[in-house]
């Protein structure tokens, strides 16, 4: 799993304990989501309106397979999309402000991950815009997967 629903943390067994004590934050400038235009899937980048980087909540979670390897995986916190990422999809990561980093991430100070901060952000913080086809492929690190572009006829 590479996402977690905040809303249904509690419900889930494989979520329980790491909402619990295993929180993190992961670091970004900004993610993508893909709309549906005209039957074509147009990806869009999302960040913060000023550009800077921010912290997503994030879940971590240690355990044994079946054949008895030990596998750490993680997962990005989702919740209800915001204004601005609503119209393109309708989850968002967990954006948390700067000054509930700390609160979130310390794991003993409270035993319970913080609900107050698994809602969205609000949408003037954040800006968005159409990029190239280039980031349907991970090979692709490249300056232009975050540039404006046009999308592409279907």
């Amino acid at each position: 799993m590479i996402i977690a629903r905040a809303e249904i943390h509690r419900r889930k067994p494989a979520y329980r304990r790491p909402f619990d004590d295993h929180r993190c934050l992961i670091l970004a400038s900004g993610f993508y989501e893909w709309d549906d235009v005209s039957g074509a899937r147009v990806p869009h980048y999302f960040r913060m309106a000023d550009g800077s980087p921010f912290a997503m909540a994030g879940i971590w979670d240690r355990w044994r397979s079946p054949d008895g390897q030990q596998i750490e995986s993680g997962a990005i916190v989702t919740t209800d999309a915001n204004g601005i990422v609503a119209p393109v999809h309708g989850r968002m990561p967990v954006i948390l402000p700067k000054d509930d980093w700390d609160r979130v991430a310390r794991l003993r100070a409270r035993p319970r991950a913080p609900r107050r901060s698994l809602h969205p952000l609000e949408a003037d913080r954040m800006s968005s815009h159409p990029v190239s086809r280039l980031v349907n492929n991970p090979r692709n690190d490249d300056p232009r997967c975050v540039e404006r572009a046009e999308p592409a006829a279907p």
